[in-house]
């Protein structure tokens, strides 16, 4: 399969909900399993919230300033991030052609959870 970011981003903004005020600005590309990849490329601003599974970003285009659970950093083309289930984060700032694939995957609760059983 192959996903090409710029039909996804053609598609975007869905409509605004109550929450996404300025629109949806992320489309689900794949789904197998557990694991989804979704086109995500905020504008204005980024309301989420933590996810009940593991998250990584491939950041695919410009930068932003991304905080981790409190912790900031800077991120940019080509960088990976990982996000634990359940832990809260956001990016905060980002420049106007920002975008990254947010892959989601695992059970719910995330793999260390499933560690912690095992």
């Amino acid at each position: 399969m192959k996903i090409n970011p710029d039909e996804l981003k053609a598609k975007l903004p869905l409509p605004a909900t109550e929450k996404w005020v300025e629109g949806i600005w992320d489309i689900e590309a794949f789904a197998h399993g557990t694991m989804s990849v979704i086109y995500f490329a905020p504008r204005g601003k980024d309301y989420q919230t933590a996810h009940e599974q593991d998250e990584i970003y491939v950041i695919i285009a410009g930068s932003a300033n991304f905080n981790l659970n409190g912790e900031r950093m800077e991120c940019e083309t080509g960088d990976v991030l990982f996000v634990p289930a359940g832990v809260e984060h956001r990016f905060e700032t980002f420049t106007d052609d920002f975008a990254t694939w947010a892959i989601f995957y695992g059970r719910k609760g995330g793999e260390q959870k499933e560690r912690e059983l095992e």
